[in-house]
Order: structure tokens, then C-alpha cells, then sequence
């Protein structure tokens, strides 16, 4: 039997969301996002515990994301778990993260580009599948219905 690696999260951006180009052109884009777990223990105590992922999304979706990736934005994403290794000053370094494949804006928090576009998007990587509101069937998309 294979293996599986495969993340899903909602969540909401600690802070807006960075881009950058590598050395071969390519857009990646990074930002955390925090998750949230409520729950009352045995003595009726409400506790509260948020976990922070660090998030990467490559290529033409983290270009065109960026105006919507801001502080407190919530969205849905989907991804894999990657670990990276460098060595700075002789000592070995390592982080994991969550590479997006999948992402859904979502209509809490963050404003965006120019406010909220009256609903969920979605935006999945690789290919040129657009935006689609997860509401309804899909339909085609063209470049008319990119709403940036």
C-alpha cells in the first residue's frame, strides 16, 4: 500500500501574506495561519489552543492571491506536509510546512483588495481552472469571470 501526505486546514492569516521570486522566476507565497481548538475540561473550564502552520503557495496562484491573503482572512486550503533543511553558520536547520495545493477565501476576516467579493473563491494550483464559487455547479470559467 502506498503512503498519504495530504493537510486540511481553516484557519485565519496572522499577517499578510508575502511574495516572493526566485532566482528562476518563479512567484512563491508565504504566511502563516493560525488554527483554533475550543473545548470545556472536566471542571467546566473553557480552554482555548491555537496552532500556527507555516503555508507556501508557488507560481501564477501566489501572484494573483496576494492582494487577498491578509491578516485575519479566513480560507480553506488543502496541501502536503514538506520539510526543508539548510546550514547556516555550520548548524543545521529544518521546518516543515504545508505546501498548498487548494485554496478557498473565505468570507471572515481580512479585507482584501478592495473589500469582500460577496462570497467564497476558490483557487486550486496548476492548470487554469480560475475561481469558482463552491456554492454552485461548477461552470466553466473565463477570463471575464477573474475578478482581478
Amino acid at each position: 500500500m502506498g503512503s498519504v501526505n495530504k493537510v486540511i486546514l481553516v484557519g485565519n492569516l496572522g499577517k499578510d501574506a508575502e511574495v516572493r521570486v526566485t532566482p528562476g522566476g518563479q512567484s512563491v507565497a508565504s504566511f502563516s495561519i493560525a488554527t483554533t481548538e475550543n473545548w470545556t475540561s472536566k471542571e467546566g473550564e473553557k480552554k482555548e489552543q491555537t496552532e500556527w502552520h507555516r503555508i507556501v503557495l508557488w507560481g501564477k496562484t501566489a501572484d494573483s492571491l496576494q492582494p487577498y491573503l491578509v491578516k485575519g482572512k479566513q480560507i480553506y486550503l488543502e496541501g502536503r506536509l514538506q520539510t526543508r533543511q539548510w546550514e547556516k553558520e555550520g548548524q543545521k536547520h529544518y521546518t516543515t510546512e504545508v505546501k498548498a495545493d487548494k485554496i478557498v477565501l473565505l468570507g471572515g476576516g481580512g479585507g482584501g483588495a478592495g473589500g469582500s467579493r460577496g462570497g467564497d473563491r476558490q483557487v486550486e494550483r496548476g492548470g487554469d481552472s480560475g475561481y469558482q464559487d463552491p456554492m454552485r455547479d461548477p461552470a466553466p470559467v473565463t477570463d471575464d469571470d477573474i475578478p482581478f
